[in-house]
């Protein structure tokens, strides 16, 4: 399996998916007539890519009646594997977030009450159930924390690859859990990874933009950074004020610093695939030029596909990949991560098949056989039939006044903010070994000794006489 050629015409028109000849179905259409489109300009951006999986991840279950299935992730991982593409990425096992870091943006109680909480006790904690938000969508479940810190971890670990320099883009599908307060969960969210990977993210870069595609409105990321302009969040999502979470109105925008950094396109039922992208790529390239992040964070709930459990849009993946496609290519770093996605089998194609777009790498329509095959049948193939359940009740005036209005929202903010950086701590990833720690701490004092040693300081070369390093063999006399 070989790199791919992409095509791009940036920013302006041209975008393209690569597939093989003779697959079929509406998703693949869609990236058929986008190939035709381009204009045979070849990409030579060629990332690093780092992958962040844990294979228990996937064992957490929220309940047998519950639409979220961390299982998603197994079937995920194995499509990834078998399709061959941790050859084009580094693969990581990440370590589980720790309380403290956590605590970056979680209350002290709300985490001792996620610590302490399980099936067996949780009569105990009645009484808090309330306060913290438990019931159907946020049951309690075994193993809980430590599946908040697994998925956590990864995202924090991703942000730190990122700014370290090792990697280019970073893929943690494990993440995405955007609906998550600082005081409670919701929406299935109990811990905000991706606020918690944004915080180690401003430790570097001085703006970073926040994306999500996911069905329902980013709640959760966007009221974490309303009130500053370092972070412009930017969600695309279905609202009608009763639809979850209920917020998300295109007139929600932030406040003090943050006034006009908070990016809202509220959506209709039914949007298709032309629609989608199109406006996607409209809104995106404005958001770009005026903001100039440092670093994206995108996330990509899989919950806006068509026939998703519970969406109601009619998006391919072919269209959804197609914003991921369209993100890589402004070749600013970048981490991916999940989300919603309820239909697994869907879920687990489309990550898949967005994982192999990040790499730059074409995938086979028909899927590879996993010990999970049977989840696939009758079709096993990558694009299946998606679209056309519901109707699109997005008209072209709607979208048209929708782009319009954001686009005057941006004007607002005459340029990117600048922003006083410090010189990040060296020990940024704050994880290092007390022995490598300490080993640091001798290596560093040994070297303000030489320095104060006038006698370690580096000679001129005007000074190198009676030793062997004299030059006057240089001028032709003989040795001393």
């Amino acid at each position: 399996m070989g790199r791919r050629k992409e095509t791009i015409t940036y920013p302006s028109g041209t975008f393209s998916a690569s597939v093989h000849e003779g697959s079929v179905g509406a998703g693949l259409e869609f990236a058929s007539n986008l190939d035709a489109q381009s204009g045979g300009v070849v990409e030579h951006y060629r990332p690093r890519v780092a992958y962040y999986m844990r294979e228990q991840a996937g064992n957490f279950h929220y309940g047998r009646q519950h639409p979220m299935k961390p299982h998603r992730l197994t079937l995920t991982n194995h499509l990834v594997l078998n399709y061959g593409l941790h050859k084009y990425m580094d693969v990581y096992e990440p370590r589980q977030a720790t309380e403290d870091e956590i605590r970056e943006f979680h209350a002290e109680d709300y985490i001792e009450f996620l610590k302490r909480v399980t099936p067996d006790n949780q009569k105990e904690f009645t009484n808090c159930f309330f306060e913290f938000n438990i019931g159907d969508d946020c049951p309690i479940f075994d193993g809980m924390w430590d599946f908040c810190r697994i998925y956590s971890g990864a995202s924090i670990e991703a942000a730190r690859k990122l700014i370290s320099g090792s990697a280019d883009l970073a893929i943690n599908w494990m993440g995405g859990l955007h609906h998550a307060k600082k005081y409670e969960p919701s929406g299935f969210c109990y811990v905000n990874d991706i606020v918690l990977a944004i915080l180690q993210l401003l430790r570097y870069y001085p703006r970073v933009l926040y994306i999500d595609i996911d069905i329902h409105h980013g709640d959760g990321v966007q009221e974490a950074f309303y009130t500053t302009d370092r972070v412009m969040t930017c969600s695309f999502h279905k609202y009608n004020g009763d639809f979850f979470p209920g917020t998300g109105a295109i007139d929600e925008m932030g406040s003090g610093l943050g006034k006009f950094y908070a990016i809202n396109v509220p959506l209709q039922d039914g949007i298709d695939d032309r629609s989608y992208t199109q406006l996607f790529k409209t809104v995106i390239t404005a958001v770009m030029e005026t903001f100039k992040p440092g670093a994206i964070v995108l996330q990509c709930g899989a919950d806006s596909l068509g026939l998703d459990r519970l969406g109601v849009f009619n998006l391919s993946i072919a269209a959804h990949g197609e914003c991921v496609r369209f993100m890589r290519r402004f070749g600013v770093p970048m981490m991916v991560i999940g989300g919603g996605g309820y239909t697994i089998r869907n879920v687990a194609r489309c990550w898949t098949y967005e994982t192999g777009i990040v790499c730059g790498t074409e995938l086979p329509n028909e899927l590879p056989a996993t010990v999970y095959s049977d989840f696939f049948a009758p079709d096993h193939s990558l694009h299946p039939q998606l679209s056309g359940r519901v109707v699109n009740h997005n008209t072209r005036a709607y979208l048209n006044a929708l782009t319009a209005r954001i686009l005057e929202q941006l004007r607002y903010l005459k340029g990117a903010p600048s922003v006083q950086m410090q010189e990040a701590p060296p020990d940024i990833q704050g994880f290092l070994e007390s022995e490598e720690a300490r080993a640091k701490d001798v290596r560093s004092d040994r070297a303000k000794d030489a320095k104060d040693d006038r006698s370690a300081r580096r000679e001129h070369v005007a000074e190198f006489y009676e030793s062997d390093r004299d030059n006057d063999a240089d001028d032709g006399a003989p040795p001393a």
